[in-house]
């Protein structure tokens, strides 16, 4: 049961550490998104021009892609969480199993 308990915990601070990213990366992505639509250095280049475009339109992708990885963090944190839940009632579980074996 001790086994169970430790697990419980690693996935506790995991789930934990996956919930917190999107904290860390929120202010990062919304000047990475804003920087993507001001490329107007570029712009000024004649022959760049063309390359302002792709630039922008990958920074865009990159962007989405960011979001799209907070959300299955977010999710994958949920499972961990809801995995730890059940070692935690596991847990309990066999301790009152045991215990009734005693009494």
């Amino acid at each position: 049961m001790a086994d169970l308990a430790k697990e419980a915990a690693s996935l506790h601070r995991a789930a934990s550490g996956l919930r917190a990213v999107g904290h860390h990366t929120a202010k990062p992505l919304q000047e990475f998104e804003s920087a993507s639509q001001d490329l107007s250095a570029l712009g000024a280049l004649g022959s760049l021009l063309g390359a302002k475009d792709d630039i922008e339109e990958g920074m865009t992708t990159l962007a989405k892609l960011t979001k799209q990885l907070d959300e299955e963090w977010e999710t994958e944190a949920k499972f961990l969480g809801d995995v730890c839940d059940a070692f935690d009632l596991i847990e309990v579980l066999l301790t009152a199993a045991a215990q009734a074996k005693k009494g």
